[in-house]
């Protein structure tokens, strides 16, 4: 197991001890919260470009790039939440991508 999808595993017990959810709420409410990074990510980015005239520049690339990192958490944690061997499975999702594409 390498350190991200060992780091994503000790994050998902984390949150197994602390979610009061039912167990079918628990998965379906991680899929959600990939959306709610995702808002953020989008946030940080139009704070980037000045494109909100109220705030102004308010975020840096930098902001989000550590945003779009928790989007790619979450969305770790999540099939993690349903499938003991998501790390398997998105070995074999990205391999089928790549041989799709004629890049494997």
């Amino acid at each position: 197991m390498d350190q991200t999808w060992g780091g994503v595993r000790k994050l998902r017990g984390w949150l197994d001890e602390k979610d009061q959810a039912a167990a079918g709420d628990v998965r379906l409410l991680r899929v959600l919260k990939i959306g709610g990074e995702f808002g953020e990510a989008a946030e940080a980015i139009t704070g980037a470009l000045g494109a909100n005239p109220r705030k102004g520049n308010s975020h840096t690339w930098e902001d989000v790039a550590k945003e779009l990192c928790d989007v790619i958490v979450t969305a770790q944690v999540a099939p993690l939440t349903i499938n003991p061997e998501a790390e398997k499975a998105l070995d074999t999702r990205v391999q089928r991508l790549l041989e799709r594409l004629n890049l494997s």
